[in-house]
């Protein structure tokens, strides 16, 4: 099929250009973005065929990499995953070539200097990502420079889930399900490229940056527990895959939220640099799930990338799909606008011990079990604080190393109640969750050691303890440590009532507008329409 000057095949978005020429030797450049590894790389490949000379490109694009939306450890990880993919392209005589500046402003130089014919890159669904390759693709074009790109950051095709279920975003997991179900599994991941695919390339400039280069002083980071690159995310892989029983019978809500190693797999970072295929790492669940009795979604592994695949295809469907404002599922909440409590939240200073420890664990690590993510985003938003979503959306984007445009956007709507989940009336206590799977508090001694030496029985709520055994500890509440920023008790049901007048006033506002009917069909955006788009405008 030819839309806009453009053909799909299998999956890959192909110029009209290619099938005009099929014997060209290009010089091409593969951009990567999230897809830094070589396994199941299609987009990598495709730059391969018919190539004299490939230039395999990383842009520090200041929009997406930046010390306002990015904190040290994640930087430290991106940095880690370049030189890990840097490291694999040299084994195959080529290297990565990285460079600073807007996409826009960098690829004419290149087209220009290394006479370049073909241009290839991972497809990318974020809202900014859409745009910026539309700009560059205009740009190939006048260049005279072939594009392709192909889907592989997803397990499927996006636009073809939206187009299945009628044009619309699916609301439900199981709505979710059905529909994949009908487009049968995944493709199979493809094999990294060989010496035999590649052309040698030696050029000395464009070196990756230290971390100081992107102004980071490592002086104070922790001990790096989870290093970027696609060698570490596959040695990881191997490890979890040989646990056949634990794979098996992985439920995501059974596993710790505050245990002192992590309980589920930690990949999740790895998948969301790209270093780890989505598809290798369904695949390579479907092998050991094979001939054994095992969990099904939405709670096991499997699950866990259906839920991933659930959220990138809503953050393609709902429009302003990262704000409540303009969002047409998400309930219009009047949140407080309240910078100390956010201060004290994002800073570990709630006075809360269980929630302080898991917002120090994700400073310091720049990961957290998700079931700990339920705790302080229920606590910031609906049910304590009552501070916008939006808010501990940019703290997640900055701290996470996992941190993923349309994950992040939708698990803080279903934790704030806002969309996909609406029992607002269930509340997680600071207190009480906590103690469900460490009632010594061995994890809030780990990540907040000024507490280690309270009994258990006060180690949740010191300041319930005497001032005798708070002396004993070496720590006095309201001075070594704060006091509870809220009483919860108290706030906790005060918020529920909120919460019941914001989702009266949505049916009230749903009733008044008929016209606005939520899960309306519509068009997903795509690089393919705003390219048709583009081409109407120019007639």
């Amino acid at each position: 099929m030819l839309l806009g000057g453009r053909r799909l095949v299998n999956g890959e978005s192909v110029s009209q250009r290619s099938s005009e020429f099929p014997g060209m030797a290009h010089a091409c450049i593969h951009w990567f973005r999230k897809g830094l590894r070589l396994h199941d790389n299609p987009a990598m490949m495709a730059a391969l065929r018919d190539c004299k000379e490939l230039y395999p490109v990383f842009i520090l694009d200041p929009h997406l990499y930046n010390n306002t939306c990015m904190g040290i450890n994640r930087w430290r990880f991106l940095i880690g995953s370049l030189k890990d993919l840097d490291c694999s392209l040299r084994k195959l005589d080529s290297r990565l070539f990285v460079l600073r500046g807007k996409p826009e402003d960098v690829f004419p130089k290149l087209f220009n200097t290394w006479k370049v014919t073909k241009l290839t890159y991972e497809y990318d669904t974020e809202p900014y990502s859409l745009s910026r390759d539309q700009t560059v693709t205009a740009l190939a074009k006048e260049h005279g420079v072939e594009v392709i790109y192909s889907v592989s950051h997803t397990l499927y095709d996006i636009d073809r889930i939206i187009e299945e279920n009628n044009g619309k975003a699916p609301l439900t997991f199981i709505r979710m399900q059905a529909i994949v179900k009908t487009l049968g599994p995944p493709k199979r991941p493809i094999p990294a490229p060989t010496m035999d695919n590649m052309k040698e390339n030696h050029e000395k400039n464009y070196a990756i940056p230290t971390m100081e280069e992107v102004g980071q002083d490592t002086a104070a980071l922790e001990e790096e527990k989870f290093p970027g690159g696609e060698q570490e995310a596959l040695r990881r892989l191997d490890e979890h895959m040989k646990r056949t029983s634990w794979v098996c019978n992985f439920e995501k809500p059974h596993t710790s939220p505050n245990s002192l190693s992590p309980s589920t797999t930690v990949l999740s970072p790895y998948v969301t640099f790209g270093c780890l295929s989505a598809r290798t790492f369904w695949w390579r669940l479907t092998d050991v799930y094979q001939g054994n009795k095992h969990s099904a979604p939405p709670v096991s592994l499997h699950g866990q990338l259906l839920w991933r695949e659930f959220y990138y295809t809503a953050s393609v469907g709902i429009p302003n799909f990262s704000k409540m404002e303009g969002n047409p599922v998400c309930t219009q909440v009047d949140w407080d606008t309240n910078a100390e409590y956010l201060a004290a939240w994002r800073e570990a200073r709630t006075g809360f011990p269980f929630i302080d420890a898991i917002m120090t664990q994700l400073r310091q690590e720049g990961w957290i079990h998700h079931l700990a993510r339920h705790a302080v985003a229920c606590f910031l938003t609906r049910g304590d604080l009552w501070i916008n979503w939006e808010e501990g959306q940019k703290v997640f984007e900055e701290l996470l190393l996992d941190a993923d445009w349309a994950l992040n956007a939708g698990n803080w709507q279903w934790l704030s109640a806002s969309a996909f989940f609406h029992q607002f009336f269930r509340v997680y206590s600071p207190v009480a969750f906590g103690k469900k799977t460490d009632k010594n508090g061995d994890y809030i001694k780990k990540y907040l050691p000024l507490l280690k030496k309270f009994p258990a029985q006060y180690i949740y709520e010191p300041w319930k303890a005497s001032r005798s055994i708070q002396q004993a500890a070496e720590c006095i509440v309201g001075k070594d440590y704060p006091h509870p920023i809220v009483q919860h008790e108290v706030i906790s049901k005060k918020n529920i009532q909120r919460m019941k007048l914001a989702y009266a006033q949505r049916s009230t506002d749903a009733a008044e507008s008929p016209n606005k009917k939520q899960g309306v069909k519509r068009k997903s955006t795509s690089v393919i329409d705003m390219m048709i788009k583009k081409k109407d405008r120019k007639k």
